[in-house]
């Protein structure tokens, strides 16, 4: 029986779903932790720590497996993937105390780390001829769906629903293997498989492409730690800072920053990659500074704005970094390459979130906030500086060049 093999438009949208349940995931605990902390008695450290669990372990896969879909193909690899995030959403389906969860993490940060490289990389290979520039900005979209979806759907069952630790993971469980079923039938290939057998090897960068993937990293990091503040310490924010203890209001303020983050890719995608990351890293700095005064003044509207603002920033350095170096890449290094890049800003991810835990707990949720403002200010500032210098040693190259 010959298995029926979807065409590049499907198989487009089923990379680019591949890429939102990266985020799905990933968020879709975020608007639980503080009914965790409740039930379970838990410390503003323990549920950052739950978060973090997650990049530690895609961080792990990245580091063995990164190259992995250049050698068997983004399909299978993006099943396993798949497979793992599935588990680890059954888990917290299932779990009856806080030890399941921190394994429901590990199994959802392997699978994420399995797919974030592949999927990034098939919407790449997947994208219309004539518009495969533009698969970074599908990258950022999907990824602001993805939150969107966990936001939404999560803070309404959470608030509405019965049982409602257990319900919306149940949802995200059903939805993950649909998924695995439509990617079974995505094509079985790679745009160019690498030469050699696969071993497991820590994901390179090829010569000549060091400095743009620096400026890349660095933008995709900043985005990384802005989502990481919004999904790790949002929920608690809004509902001990600004005083807001409506799961669905919570989740829609962090649906905020996922519709902000998803429509601030259409005036982007025209727009040349650096001038992208310019606008994203000034944008953090002031979105930043708007929530710090948000949680002095108790605002839920401020906060709003704010996320609106962060919303956008994460969007335009995520898209700014991955357009940035998907115009420099090889084909046959493209996923150990994105998986480098992804290596650095979820463990970046992974230190701020338990730091930001470790803050709010030994101090005040307040001041956790104001230091993440600080990080995420300074962050977008290197980032920018980091691309003006790649720029300019570009520029610098392009002219000796033309003057022999």
């Amino acid at each position: 029986m010959t298995r029926h093999v979807l065409g590049r438009k499907a198989s487009f949208l089923t990379a680019s779903a591949i890429v939102a349940h990266t985020i799905w995931t990933s968020a879709a605990p975020a608007l639980s932790y503080p009914l965790y902390a409740q039930q379970w008695h838990l410390t503003t450290f323990t549920t950052t720590a739950i978060f973090a669990v997650y990049p530690v372990f895609v961080v792990l896969v990245l580091v063995l497996f990164g190259n992995l879909s250049d050698h068997i193909g983004r399909r299978e690899t993006m099943l396993i993937g798949l497979i793992f995030s599935a588990l680890g959403s059954l888990v917290f389906a299932l779990a009856p105390d806080v030890d399941w969860i921190f394994f429901g993490r590990a199994f959802m940060g392997v699978g994420v780390g399995l797919s974030a490289g592949p999927s990034a990389a098939a919407v790449v290979e997947f994208s219309p001829a004539h518009r495969a520039g533009q698969a970074g900005s599908a990258t950022a979209a999907a990824q602001g769906l993805g939150m969107m979806a966990a936001a939404l759907i999560g803070g309404a069952l959470i608030q509405y629903a019965p049982l409602p630790l257990r319900l919306n993971f149940a949802i995200l469980t059903a939805v993950l293997v649909a998924l695995i079923v439509v990617t079974w039938f995505m094509p079985n290939h790679t745009a160019s498989r690498a030469a050699g057998r696969w071993r497991p090897r820590v994901p390179s960068i090829p010569n000549g492409v060091f400095a743009v993937f620096v400026a890349s990293t660095a933008s995709v990091t900043g985005s990384y730690v802005l989502g990481a503040m919004t999904l790790s310490l949002g929920a608690q924010v809004a509902r001990d800072v600004v005083a807001s203890s409506n799961a669905l209001v919570n989740g829609g303020t962090i649906a905020l920053f996922a519709l902000a983050s998803t429509l601030a890719t259409v005036p982007a995608r025209k727009m040349a990659p650096s001038k992208v990351i310019l606008a994203g890293g000034v944008t953090a700095i002031a979105s930043s500074a708007l929530l710090a005064f948000a949680a002095v003044e108790h605002s839920l509207n401020l906060y709003m704005v704010a996320q609106i603002g962060a919303g956008a920033a994460y969007s335009w350095l995520l898209l700014g970094g991955l357009s940035l170096i998907n115009a420099h890449l090889p084909v046959t290094h493209r996923a150990a390459t994105l998986s480098a890049l992804f290596l650095v800003a979820y463990l970046a991810q992974a230190v701020v979130a338990l730091s930001l835990g470790k803050v709010a707990t030994f101090y005040s949720l307040t001041t956790a906030v104001d230091i993440g403002v600080a990080t995420i200010a300074v962050l977008a500032l290197v980032t920018i500086l980091l691309d003006l210098v790649r720029q300019r040693a570009t520029f610098a190259r392009s002219r000796k060049h033309q003057e022999r």
